[in-house]
């Protein structure tokens, strides 16, 4: 029996970026476009209806942006995961919606198969950022990567080298889900990386961790 598609909503008010993002999963009986919505408050209640397991997020929405759609999404307890998909990388923008409790955070311009990644990636609850973005959290950051982890990062960082999901890391740290991506995010960008296994590669490369201490 094959695996149900991933529901997937799309929210944005430019109609040709819609139309856009519903063509890239047209024909692919992996996903299933369930709805649109033209701003943040007719996403949270199209959420709310329809169910989705993904939700592709434009930022910069008139009514309610980006964000508090996030927000709302996440504290009325929607299953839906939120990935950011937009045109702005600083970490003004990227920061705020990973603490509203996107999964991740895309740039419009990403590879049309690395989207379909990703969207498979955030059905999954796994945090996911555009390479451009996670160069963009690094900064200026100069000084050696072992000192700029905190030790509740390389906690973490050892966490998901043991193969651990958000939802285990969270049960185990007794933290919550959106405070481990918030982690997350800040682990990929100061290691230079989109996922969790570039983190985890990254980390064995420079020595932050070492084969069996785990």
């Amino acid at each position: 029996m094959s695996e149900s598609p991933i529901r997937v909503l799309i929210a944005d008010d430019h109609p040709v970026v819609r139309d856009g993002l519903r063509g890239l999963f047209a024909g692919d009986p992996g996903f299933e476009v369930v709805a649109e919505a033209e701003n943040g408050r007719e996403a949270v209640s199209r959420v709310e209806v329809f169910e989705p397991d993904v939700v592709l997020m434009d930022l910069r929405m008139p009514v309610l942006d980006g964000v508090g759609a996030t927000k709302e999404i996440v504290d009325r307890g929607l299953s839906a995961h939120v990935l950011i998909i937009t045109t702005y990388d600083t970490e003004s923008d990227v920061l705020p919606a990973i603490e509203a409790g996107a999964t991740g955070y895309l740039l419009k311009d990403t590879p049309r198969d690395e989207l379909r990644k990703a969207v498979r990636a955030a059905a999954d609850g796994e945090s996911v950022l555009s390479p451009p973005v996670a160069r963009q959290l690094l900064g200026q950051v100069r000084q050696p990567v072992k000192e700029t982890l905190s030790d509740r990062e390389m906690e973490i960082l050892a966490t998901v080298a043991k193969g651990a999901t958000n939802k285990e890391i969270a049960a185990r740290l007794f933290i919550s889900e959106a405070t481990v991506k918030t982690h997350l995010v800040h682990i990929y960008g100061k290691l230079g990386v989109s996922d969790r296994a570039g983190a985890v590669g990254a980390a064995y490369e420079r020595g932050l961790l070492t084969p069996g201490e785990s």
